[in-house]
């Protein structure tokens, strides 16, 4: 499987979208309400994922022309990291993430944090990210983890 990370550009906005709301529909939706995965899914429409462009460095998982997942980095908080669900538990996850840590490495992030969903939180353990509290929006449960990062050279 042949994929490329790349930071994404204005005109991913549309399948960045796709690849969320695709994933929370299918994955997401084992751990977490329709009601829920509705409420969520609202934040990511193209417009909105334009918008959150201009706040965070965002990359994305490319497979061809396709976007497959992708990951962002707000300061020192990891954010919608989501991957195409038939691309899950390929490695795509966790390439993202290096280059994410990369990024806050070279940008002296001490501590990196991630508010990771209940279904996530088995690969941020397995990346070595610790759960540190638990964060309620309704019913709506996420699990703040935090993993140190080596000093930035």
């Amino acid at each position: 499987m042949e994929y490329s990370v790349r930071y994404a550009r204005h005109e991913d906005a549309a399948g960045i979208s796709r690849v969320i709301i695709d994933a929370l529909r299918t994955t997401n939706a084992k751990d977490y309400s329709e009601a829920i995965i509705r409420r969520v899914e609202q934040s990511f429409s193209p417009a909105a994922v334009l918008d959150l462009m201009e706040r965070r460095i965002v990359f994305v998982a490319v497979m061809g022309e396709a976007i497959i997942g992708t990951a962002s980095l707000d300061g020192s908080v990891v954010r919608t990291m989501f991957i195409e669900p038939e691309y899950q538990g390929r490695g795509v996850g966790r390439n993202l993430m290096a280059r994410v840590e990369h990024l806050a490495i070279e940008n002296g992030v001490a501590v990196l944090a991630v508010p990771s969903s209940v279904t996530a939180e088995p690969f941020y353990a397995k990346l070595g990210f610790r759960a540190v509290r638990d964060s309620y929006h309704g019913e709506e449960r996420t699990i703040v983890m935090e993993r140190p990062l080596p000093d930035a050279r």
